[in-house]
């Protein structure tokens, strides 16, 4: 065919082609409403379809409590790995679900019950993944419900949006401290009695591909734009230099063809556009792992004017800490006094939407990478200074069975007395040095106790307590509870009572006696199987005789007539005293001191005589220890919840073997609670000071903390070097303590109390703390509080309201009574004649009728 042929028949296929175009294009404008309307009608159907896809989807959730240990310190790769597991959840949901609903959320919660609590809420299809973290054994997992707040009166409502250029990030902020720090600092002073309550969500979603490649685009071509732009402004500037410089001008005067009018010649080159560099401008978004879409909301609730905006202020300050090249901004903006934002109408709806079904709808810069966020992705660390509620431990109130425990400044500012449960506070340790309140912080807890109706003994060996005390504790229902036994008496006239180790009236079984006295000579004078075999066996054979003559001399009536401790010496150098005494034994213990006891060196018993020598020597002691009939007797004063005061006269050896004679008797009678049904227990609690005098090579308190719990007895024990006790004591001690103290000391004595706080407190922080002030942890409602800074507590601070001066002395009166006082000139009496008692008993019980090995008589 020829050309002009085939371009005649292209022609009418042109023309037909473009009359069809122009008659479309008449159809489109004279029927422009209606596919307006139809347009319109369809954007509208998709809308709605897709809202009610999204309101499907984001109703089948989720909901997961991540609740972690004091101990939880996650690294970076364990928040990347958590972040990236949020992500996938997020985008777990059922195929039809739309991308504004493929979200997760993370909601940070505080209400003023609890500090702040980390929830996680997502696709119900994620359950599965999202129930086990990589934080592992460190954080439980609990499944939890949707949040149902009440209405409150006053409601304030943020969107943090990140501002700054698209490939910029948020600042690094390190994981030490805790980056949850500023707002758990922020929302410290929540009062949850007057509604107030703060949340924080954070919705992540996964990067839209097409989306993400269109930010990219733009980012790229602003930034040719921008390279373009300052190209042709340095052209600009070269030109203009090139113009108007010295060495041109100079240049023009000597070129003769600038005379003549000649063009010049224009040496100058054009810069080119510098090229860009595809990583250093997209930043963020160069990475696809990691990056997701990110919109963060505030809300805070309050029933009291003023206090939701002030905590939303608060909030937003805590953000600060992102702050980078990038950073957390609220969306909105202000006009005078007026602020236009979520908040206010209409864009209120959309935030209450987004938050109540936590769509997506990001705004502009809501794009962030999983390690941006890390200080969100996790719940508060060890590091993290968590602030103390009243939910978490108890404000002490008078007469609510609590013990005060000393003054603590929360977030707010204010100082409360904590408090701990009587029945939580089991074992009590207090390390520090000498004058740090240690002794004032046990008086106010001893004294709270007895006025909770509880049983106590306190054993003072600077023996001022009582006076201290005493106007706090003279009321009538403690009148009747209380007894003194104070051992620093003087003179003749003033009271003293009694105790005798070998008192049988009280019915206890004789070996559980013997054997709780030979431990406590054994435990305080370091005797053992290894060092001082032959002492304690001649100890106990002479004890384990005065046992069974008092038991006579109970079931004979005459109870005035028993043996004291100090009957032991005659027992073991005096022939007719012994051959009186072992009359009553049967005949096989009899086989001892008549085989065994003959062949004992005369000086192997001064290991036996010299401590009792040492009491006897003190007449207070003698007086005290050589009395037949008890009035102290800690098993009754378990049992009826008495309260005793207890004052050594001193802490010399001779009194540490006093104090100890006490401690293991206190631990017999705990023991012997087990004929007892565990309801009819009453708690007893044992107060006692200078640990170190009292350890020794002896277990006792050991056994006190390992054993007594289950028998009502408790411990509260205070020692100025915790480091000097024996291992086994300090391991019990520690190990079994509801509350654990300290104030300034050593390097070396506070180690041993903070090293049970690893990564909380520090030695060094406790070694300058001032006087009164301790760190201490606590155990409340099977939980541990702390350590948290406490300022020890003032008996007149605490208690000022109930001291009753003009009462000491019917208090003091009441306290001998109780105690079956007598005066110390009379108990001296009654103590030296006391052998001569026992002599009369042994005596007039039989005749002597046998003879022994050495030719003498005896009954």
């Amino acid at each position: 065919m020829e050309p002009h042929l085939t371009a005649m028949a292209v022609l009418p296929v042109g023309a037909a082609l473009w009359d069809g175009l122009a008659a479309l294009t008449r159809w489109t404008l004279a029927n422009s409403w209606w596919l307006a309307l139809l347009t319109a009608a369809a954007l509208i159907g998709w809308e709605h379809l897709q809202r009610r896809l999204s309101a499907e989807a984001l109703s089948r959730r989720t909901y997961l409590q991540l609740e972690p240990t004091p101990a939880f310190e996650p690294d970076a790769e364990q928040i990347w790995r958590q972040g990236m597991q949020l992500v996938r959840a997020a985008g777990s949901g059922p195929w039809w679900t739309p991308r504004r609903a493929r979200s997760v959320r993370v909601r940070l919660r505080a209400d003023g019950k609890r500090p702040l609590v980390y929830r996680i809420e997502a696709p119900a299809t994620a359950h599965p993944l999202l129930k086990q973290t990589p934080y592992g054994t460190r954080v439980e997992v609990k499944q939890t419900a949707p949040v149902a707040d009440k209405h409150r009166a006053h409601v304030v409502r943020a969107v943090l949006i990140l501002h700054g250029e698209p490939g910029s990030r948020l600042r690094e902020v390190p994981l030490d401290p805790d980056p949850l720090q500023p707002l758990i600092d922020a929302v410290a002073d929540l009062n949850a009695e007057l509604g107030d309550v703060a949340e924080v969500c954070v919705d992540l979603s996964p990067a839209p591909r097409w989306h993400l490649a269109a930010r990219r685009m733009q980012a790229m071509q602003r930034a040719r734009d921008q390279a373009r732009r300052e190209a042709q402004r340095e052209a600009r500037w070269l030109t203009r230099e090139s113009a108007d410089s010295l060495p041109v001008t100079m240049g023009k005067l000597l070129d003769p063809s600038e005379w003549r009018g000649s063009p010049r010649g224009q040496m100058v080159m054009s810069p080119q556009p510098r090229r860009v560099d595809r990583e250093a401008v997209l930043g963020k978004l160069a990475h696809t792992p990691g990056l997701v879409r990110v919109q963060i909301l505030v809300r805070c609730t309050s029933d009291a004017a003023g206090r939701a905006e002030a905590r939303l202020a608060r909030i937003g300050a805590a953000m600060d800490v992102y702050a980078g090249p990038s950073r957390l901004s609220t969306l909105g903006w202000s006009a005078g006094p007026l602020r236009f934002g979520p908040d206010r109408r209409p864009w209120r709806r959309r935030f209450d939407e987004q938050w109540a079904t936590a769509v997506m709808r990001p705004a502009r810069g809501g794009w962030a990478h999983v390690d941006e966020l890390a200080g969100l992705l996790k719940p508060p660390t060890i590091t993290a200074r968590l602030p103390l509620l009243e939910t978490e431990m108890p404000t002490y109130a008078l007469g609510e069975d609590l013990l005060p425990q000393g003054w603590h400044r929360g977030g707010d500012g204010r100082e409360r007395l904590l408090a701990t449960h009587e029945d939580d506070t089991l074992f009590e340790v207090q390390s520090g040095k000498a004058g740090w309140g240690k002794t004032m912080r046990a008086q106010v807890h001893a004294v709270a106790s007895a006025h909770n109706g509880r049983g106590l003994a306190f054993v003072d060996p600077h023996g001022d307590s009582f006076a201290d005390v005493a106007r706090y504790l003279a009321h009538e229902d403690i009148i009747d509870r209380i007894a003194l036994f104070d051992l620093t008496v003087r003179e003749d006239e003033e009271m003293l009572s009694c105790w005798n180790l070998l008192d049988m009236t009280a019915g206890q079984p004789a070996h559980e006696v013997t054997a709780s006295v030979v431990e406590a000579f054994a435990g305080a004078l370091g005797w053992s199987d290894v060092t001082a075999p032959r002492a304690l066996t001649i100890l106990t054979k002479a004890v384990e005789v005065l046992v069974v003559v008092n038991s006579q001399a109970v079931l004979a009536q005459v109870p005035d007539q028993q043996a004291t401790i100090f009957q032991v010496r005659a027992l073991l150098t005096d022939p007719t005293f012994r051959h009186l005494a072992i009359a009553g034994l049967d005949a096989e213990t009899r086989k001892w001191w008549q085989g065994t006891f003959p062949d004992i060196p005369r000086d192997a018993l001064l290991t036996v005589l010299n401590p009792l020598e040492r009491l006897g020597a003190s007449p207070v002691i003698r007086a005290f220890l050589g009395c037949p009939v008890s009035g102290y007797d800690i098993r009754s004063a378990m049992d009826e919840g008495q309260v005793l005061w207890f004052c050594p006269p001193g802490t010399g050896p001779t009194d540490r073997l006093l104090i100890s004679l006490i401690v293991h008797d206190f631990l017999r009678a705990g023991l012997s609670r087990r004929d007892l049904p565990e309801a009819k227990r009453r708690a007893f609690r044992f107060y006692l000071d200078e640990l170190i005098s009292l350890d020794g090579s002896s277990t006792v308190l050991a056994e006190i903390t390992e054993q007594l719990r289950k028998f009502g007895c408790r411990l509260y024990g205070m020692t100025q070097l915790m480091h000097r006790l024996n291992p086994a004591t300090r391991s019990a001690l520690l190990q079994n303590a509801s509350c654990l103290s300290t104030t300034a000391g050593s390097l070396e004595a506070i180690a041993q109390i903070t090293d049970q706080w690893p990564g909380a407190v520090t030695p060094r922080d406790v070694t300058d703390l001032e006087r009164f002030r301790h760190y201490a942890s606590f155990t409340v409602a099977g939980k541990r509080v702390g350590p948290l800074p406490i300022r020890g507590p003032e008996l007149s601070e605490v208690f000022g309201g109930l001291a009753r001066p003009g009462q000491v002395a019917a208090l003091r009166k009441a306290a001998h009574a109780n105690a079956a006082a007598l005066p110390l000139a009379e108990r001296s009496a009654m103590a030296v004649a006391q052998e001569e008692a026992v002599r009369s008993f042994l005596t007039t019980r039989c005749a002597p009728t046998e003879t022994d090995n050495t030719g003498e008589q005896y009954a």
